[in-house]
């Protein structure tokens, strides 16, 4: 299903001569294709699950973001604003994102569920967070919130 809207997407795009948004979808598709490549010896012939393309979309905006840090503080403001415009077009693929209330919520029943009771669980508990919530929540910030539910 993913993978259609991504092709939609190219294909709407070149249309449009919308050259941001063709760049940006021909680089999450080449991402694609190189992770569906690693993922044939371990018998996904058909390619990742969309689980994963939304981990692989999460992942791609996360380095965006540590791009336009560093462009900002270089005083690269053109390569930002490149970088913000990417992060906005990737985002259209990604289901609408879980308030901060809805993510600690979503840590608390968690941390219930699997017994968690102190730091050592943090692995188990993102690793729960992952499986549930893959592409609703920014996981670099749940792990902030789920160290301190855990008095880390």
């Amino acid at each position: 299903m993913l993978r259609q809207e991504l092709s939609d997407a190219l294909k709407t795009a070149m249309l449009g001569k919308d050259a941001r948004t063709v760049s940006t979808v021909r680089l999450i598709l080449a991402a694609l294709k190189d992770r569906d490549i690693a993922a044939r010896p371990n018998g996904l012939a058909d390619g990742i699950p969309d689980t994963e393309i939304l981990q692989m979309l999460q992942s791609m905006i996360k380095q965006r973001r540590e791009s336009i840090t560093i462009y900002e503080q270089g005083g690269r403001l053109e390569l930002a604003e490149r970088e913000a415009e990417e992060i906005a077009i990737i985002e259209r693929f990604l289901p609408r994102q879980m308030s901060a209330d809805e993510v600690a919520e979503a840590i608390r029943a968690v941390i219930a569920d699997i017994g968690a009771t102190g730091i050592k669980d943090m692995g188990r508990v993102m690793a729960a967070l992952k499986e549930r919530h893959a592409g609703l929540m920014d996981f670099s910030r749940a792990s902030v919130v789920v160290k301190s539910a855990l008095g880390g």
